[in-house]
């Protein structure tokens, strides 16, 4: 999907009558008060009402000829970075009301929005937005989805939001071992030596001891191997469907699965409670669809190392809200799966059907 150029063009205002000027407007460079009698009544420091329409104007369209010209890795990197402060707020919103809330009712009510969003933006496109030559491996992805969410979200809820975004990258090195298996992909002796080299990292933040794993740090891991196999699942799906059919799917999918179990644990939330879910849920499906286009606009192997800005955001976002400060063997282990996913990332960067990142 290309970007469509836009140029504005500024011409001259009418006359209060409609009629076309023709003789040039009066300089502004002195207040004159037979000119404009409000100069003079407003403050000191402040630009007159109409020159500061003028400069928004001229902003307005200075913005557009920057997006015109820009490259698209650019602009998807510009995407790539809104959608990760929109997850970061999502995130924290989850957070926050999943200690009350049941997790499973937190996502029905997100898949709930954003299915609705997307089926109004469809019109009288949904038959074809429905039609799905895999239904299989649509819904596969989309249990695939949900196992992911429970895991990762859960994972959110009850370790620091930094641990658990660092566990979180691993994925890539879980999506190496699935191209290998189920793709039938080749790697070569350096990726898997990364590959290894990243699980090491990931030992480091789990913290092995005598008193066994962090059981939520362990979620953190299924989640991402989870993720893996959703990465490769839209690879799959990549080349006959489309994005939009594939969200469908998730959603009637996910909100089948999760109606029941919602049902039976449902906490009925306060105002302030449904406040936050309707902030996660909409920054949830905006989180989607920026993402889902900066993937559309740019190169997955430029994009991709954008995503490690989620870490500096999850600290900030853990260490502001709930007082969450990141452990050293966080850090170092963070480092060592972050410098392992990079390298992988550079060995990745081969032509291949672009897909949506999973969320």
């Amino acid at each position: 999907m290309s970007e469509e150029r836009q140029t504005g063009r500024q011409g001259r205002p009418a006359d209060a009558d409609g009629a076309a000027e023709t003789e040039p407007l009066p300089r502004r460079s002195e207040p004159d008060e037979a000119f404009d009698p409000g100069v003079r009544s407003q403050p000191p420091g402040t630009i007159p009402t109409g020159l500061s329409d003028d400069y928004s104007v001229a902003g307005r369209l200075g913005l557009r000829a920057w997006w015109a010209s820009a490259s698209a890795n650019l602009r998807g990197s510009v995407y790539m970075l809104s959608a990760l402060l929109v997850y970061a707020v999502m995130v924290g919103a989850i957070k926050h009301v999943g200690g009350v809330i049941p997790l499973v009712q937190i996502l029905l009510i997100r898949q709930v929005v954003m299915s609705l969003i997307i089926v109004a933006f469809a019109g009288g496109g949904l038959s074809l937005m429905m039609r799905t030559r895999r239904p299989g491996l649509q819904i596969v992805r989309s249990l695939l989805t949900l196992a992911a969410m429970l895991c990762g979200f859960t994972a959110v809820i009850q370790i620091p939001l930094a641990q658990a975004t660092a566990i979180g990258f691993s994925q890539v090195l879980f999506v190496t071992i699935a191209a290998v298996i189920i793709l039938k992909e080749v790697v070569d002796a350096r990726r898997w030596a990364a590959t290894v080299i990243g699980f090491v990292g990931v030992l480091v933040m789990l913290k092995p001891s005598g008193e066994g794993l962090d059981a939520f740090a362990l979620l953190a891991v299924v989640g991402a191997v989870l993720n893996a196999g959703i990465t490769v699942s839209v690879r799959m799906l990549a080349s006959t469907e489309r994005t939009d059919t594939i969200l469908i799917w998730q959603g009637m999918v996910m909100i089948a699965a999760l109606a029941l179990p919602t049902w039976l644990w449902w906490v009925p939330p306060d105002a302030a409670q449904w406040f936050w879910l309707v902030v996660l849920s909409l920054f949830g499906t905006a989180g989607q669809w920026l993402i889902t286009r900066a993937y559309q606009v740019g190169e997955a192997a430029a994009l991709a190392p954008l995503d490690f800005s989620r870490l500096i955001l999850a600290s900030f976002t853990g260490f502001v809200f709930f007082a969450e400060i990141p452990a050293l063997s966080t850090w170092i282990g963070a480092g060592i799966v972050v410098g392992a996913t990079l390298y992988t990332i550079r060995k990745n960067a081969r032509p291949f059907p672009r897909e949506p990142a999973s969320v």
